[in-house]
C-alpha cells in the first residue's frame, strides 16, 4: 500500500504501463505465430506476407524494452531461415 502521493502516482503509471506492454509482447506473439501457421501450411507466399508485418511488430518491441534486441533478432533469424526452406 501506497503511503505517499508520488508512490500512488507510480502505482498508477506501472498498471497503466503494464497494461500497454502487456499488449504489445500479445501483438509480437500472435503475428509471428502468424507466421508459423504459414510455415506449417508450407504456404512461402503467406508466410513471406506475414513475415513482412512480423518483422516491424518485434523491432518495435526492442525500442519500446518489451523484447530484448539479441531475442528479436534470433526470432527474425530463425524464422527467416525457416521461410527460405520452404523453397
Amino acid at each position: 500500500m501506497a503511503n505517499h502521493k508520488s508512490a500512488e502516482k507510480r502505482n498508477r503509471r506501472a498498471k497503466r504501463r503494464t497494461a500497454i506492454n502487456g499488449a504489445r509482447v500479445s501483438r509480437i506473439r500472435t503475428a509471428v505465430k502468424k507466421v508459423e501457421t504459414a510455415i506449417a501450411a508450407g504456404d512461402k507466399a503467406a508466410a513471406t506476407a506475414a513475415f513482412k508485418d512480423a518483422q516491424p511488430e518485434v523491432a518495435r518491441g526492442v525500442t519500446k524494452g518489451v523484447v530484448h534486441k539479441n531475442t528479436a533478432s534470433r526470432k527474425i533469424s530463425r524464422l527467416s531461415q525457416r521461410i527460405k526452406a520452404l523453397g
